[in-house]
């Protein structure tokens, strides 16, 4: 483990795989077509500094990799420029990122091991035709995608997690790092997670009246008894899960140069890398994956998912989620193909994770009418974290390199206020920082999965209020928008929603 660092702080089942390739078939028409659109970029390859508006008017998000689809397929498309050999990969992942995973022992050992307690059955139970979830709509409603995240104070690694790595989160002792509110048959569920929303009243500039919803979250029919004293939570929605291929073929050194963490600059904004364990290395790295920036690489936001959300094991994460006083639980059978080995092997792995990496980014639409958006968007400082562009380097996937693409983030960590601060900080992020998530395809959100809940845990109910939840480092952004013209309001709206 490292000696501590000094740390800057300021105080629905997927679509069936046969009507994917259906679609698929559908987005490889029109090549000549995508090769002008493509061509619309900037041909400057240069990181991001000094953007103009029309330097970002491109509608190939991805470059080469664009997938041109605005049905509910549109996040569920291979890169345009895969191989077939890398297609047929790619349908493989997709089918164990799709289908359900079941309760061992079972005749199809590919798939046993759900559990035993867990939060979903599949990948695509949260992140449904590869978009983002949203939060549920009442006790009854049985949509999932929503966790509440569960960790103690670092002053208790000593006591509870003493070989875990520095800054990882410390878990409660008797529910773990996740609440799980499902579980197999002969094993208990931990709880049950009650929202409840408030709302805070606020007005624009011009007088027009606005409504902001925020959550308070209470754990009922807990099963092993209270909660430590001292836990601290964070609920979480799944996002999409589409270009993130991309992303993690972004140059480390093209991230870290968009860092400022002691504002040199003046500007107020303060982006920060985090610096995470790598479950494969075995050390420290720069992370890029999740609401603060915790996982590395998307193979082990995948594993970490598989283990925490659906009760998976893999070589990156062994052993069962269960405490020691959840006896049920520690007794129930393991999945898998061979006792005793990962219940998804490292092949399977790699292909959910190859299939991740290599979903397309859909094409921005609208292009040339949302000229006066994008003015807007800069002018209000939203590119200052919401960088739009960038050039991905040299990556293992031969299609993800050397990629104009437009994804609207710098992967940093940013102070947003105590607004929107969950106080649990992991790794080097504080309990008010959170990684700037990418912008592409937002507009293409309720076409997907048939709603627009934005923020990390779904309190915002479009753009206009996401905008308006932002605090710290983006409130002097926040207030150039509430202080906009109605059609101002409304053109950075439609800019920022043809992303």
């Amino acid at each position: 483990m490292r000696p501590r660092r000094p740390v800057h702080r300021r105080i629905r089942p997927g679509t069936s795989v046969a009507v994917r390739v259906t679609a698929w078939a559908a987005a490889l028409i029109g090549g000549a077509l995508v090769a002008l659109l493509v061509a619309l970029c900037s041909s400057d390859d240069s990181q991001p500094s000094g953007f103009k508006p029309s330097d970002v008017l491109s509608v190939a998000s991805g470059g080469e990799t664009t997938a041109f689809n605005t049905t509910r397929n549109a996040f569920s498309l291979p890169l345009r420029n895969l191989t077939t050999e890398e297609r047929r990969t790619f349908q493989v992942g997709d089918s164990f990122f799709t289908q359900n995973w079941v309760a061992a022992p079972a005749s199809t050992v590919a798939r046993d091991g759900l559990g035993p307690t867990f939060n979903a059955q599949s990948c695509s139970s949260c992140h449904a035709l590869d978009g983002r979830a949203r939060p549920p709509l009442g006790a009854d409603d049985p949509e999932r995608g929503l966790l509440l995240q569960l960790s103690l104070p670092e002053k208790f690694r000593s006591l509870y997690a003493p070989d875990s790595p520095i800054g990882s989160p410390v878990p409660d002792p008797v529910y773990g790092a996740q609440l799980q509110d499902r579980a197999i048959l002969g094993v208990s569920a931990e709880g049950v997670l009650l929202i409840t929303y408030t709302e805070i009243h606020g007005t624009y500039a011009d007088g027009e009246p606005y409504t902001l919803l925020q959550p308070s979250y209470e754990v009922i029919d807990l099963a092993f008894g209270p909660l430590h004293d001292a836990i601290m939570t964070s609920p979480r929605i799944a996002p999409a899960v589409f270009g993130v291929g991309l992303l993690e073929a972004i140059s480390e050194a093209d991230i870290r140069a968009q860092a400022d963490p002691d504002d040199l600059d003046g500007d107020g904004i303060s982006g920060r890398v985090n610096i995470v364990w790598d479950q494969a290395k075995g050390a420290y790295v720069l992370g890029r994956f999740g609401w603060k920036a915790t996982a590395p690489t998307v193979r082990q936001q995948a594993a970490g998912a598989f283990h925490a959300d659906i009760g998976i094991t893999s070589s990156l994460f062994a052993g069962q989620n269960c405490p020691e006083a959840q006896t049920a639980c520690a007794g129930a059978p393991d999945g898998g193909d061979r006792p005793g080995e990962p219940e998804v092997p490292d092949e399977r792995l790699d292909q959910v994770a190859f299939y991740n990496l290599t979903l397309a980014p859909a094409a921005a639409r609208g292009y040339p009418e949302r000229k006066r958006g994008a003015e807007l968007f800069f002018a209000a400082g939203c590119h200052r974290c919401h960088t739009p562009r960038y050039a991905t380097g040299d990556y293992p996937i031969a299609a993800l390199s050397g990629q104009t693409i437009l994804p609207y983030t710098d992967l940093l960590l940013h102070d947003m206020g105590e607004g929107l601060a969950d106080g649990r900080p992991v790794f080097d992020a504080s309990g008010r920082e959170w990684r700037t998530p990418p912008l592409w395809g937002i507009g293409l959100f309720e076409v997907v999965s048939g709603h627009i809940r934005l923020l990390h845990d779904g309190r915002a109910r479009g753009v206009a209020e996401a905008i308006l939840w932002h605090g710290g480092e983006g409130e002097a952004s926040r207030e150039a928008f509430r202080t906009m013209s109605a059609e101002d309001r409304e053109a950075l709206i439609e800019f920022i929603k043809s992303l």
